[in-house]
């Protein structure tokens, strides 16, 4: 089961991630995600603190929008990965086309181009 919840901030979107990304839950994470480009967000940050487990599939919702990141402009965050989420992207390379930090105070500095 996954749970997200929507929010705006200051600055930018947030979107937070709870439970399991599997093949059948991972759609409720590209409708968010999709979401926030779709309303032209600019500033995105995806709060991975409570994933659990992520499938190919859930990698995929990520995968889809790499090319739409670079194209708008957008910054996309990732944060708070647990070590062995962060090493299925890392086995992948998402580790390096995506923007993943440890965590939401260093996600926010980055929004905020500190």
């Amino acid at each position: 089961m996954l749970d997200i919840l929507q929010s705006s901030e200051n600055n930018y979107i947030s979107i937070t991630v709870t439970g399991d990304a599997d093949a059948s839950s991972s759609i409720k994470l590209d409708k968010a995600i999709r979401w926030a480009f779709d309303e032209s967000l600019q500033k995105i940050i995806i709060d991975c603190t409570h994933l659990n487990y992520i499938s190919s599939a859930g990698l995929g919702v990520f995968m889809s929008y790499i090319e739409e990141i670079n194209q708008t402009n957008t910054t996309f965050i990732i944060y708070g990965l647990s070590e062995k989420v962060l090493k299925v992207f890392g086995i992948l390379g998402l580790d390096q086309l995506l923007k993943i930090v440890g965590t939401k105070e260093e996600a926010l500095a980055q929004i905020n181009g500190i």
